[in-house]
């Protein structure tokens, strides 16, 4: 297993983490099987989204600040980051991805995203890479 570090600077934002997560992979050794990525937070999420227009992370951020406001009506939660815990939940903590000759297997238009909720924090990835290793 692989960890790396996503510092965020803004309360919700999607941070693009394709680099580290090739990296992980490669380093792994592993040339055919599949990666989790997974964020060890409640308040933060995993997900593979286009990563070309800027505009489809910003229109799901929008959405889902819309759905889920902040300051929601009748949430209890003292910590008052209630919002932040159903955006987590709604999005998901991983995202398992296909590894063939020693690379993840994306879409054109994908990239693997840490979705923050409650931030500006500093923020952990894991990566667990499983299969068959072979010469690079």
């Amino acid at each position: 297993m692989t960890a790396f570090e996503v510092r965020t600077t803004r309360r919700t934002e999607f941070v693009e983490v394709t680099t580290e997560v090739r990296r992980a992979v490669h380093q792994s050794g592993v040339r055919s099987g599949a990666c989790v990525v997974y964020c060890p937070h409640t308040t933060a999420a995993i997900t593979v989204q286009e990563n070309a227009d800027p505009d489809v992370v910003r229109d799901m951020l929008l959405w889902l600040n819309d759905r889920v406001p902040k300051d929601g009506p009748g949430f209890r939660h003292a910590e008052g980051n209630s919002d932040a815990h159903i955006k987590s939940s709604l999005v998901g903590s991983s995202a398992t991805l296909p590894v063939e000759n020693g690379d993840l297997v994306l879409g054109t238009w994908q990239g693997v995203y840490f979705c923050e909720f409650d931030g500006p924090r500093t923020r952990s990835v894991m990566v667990q890479t499983v299969g068959t290793a072979g010469p690079s």
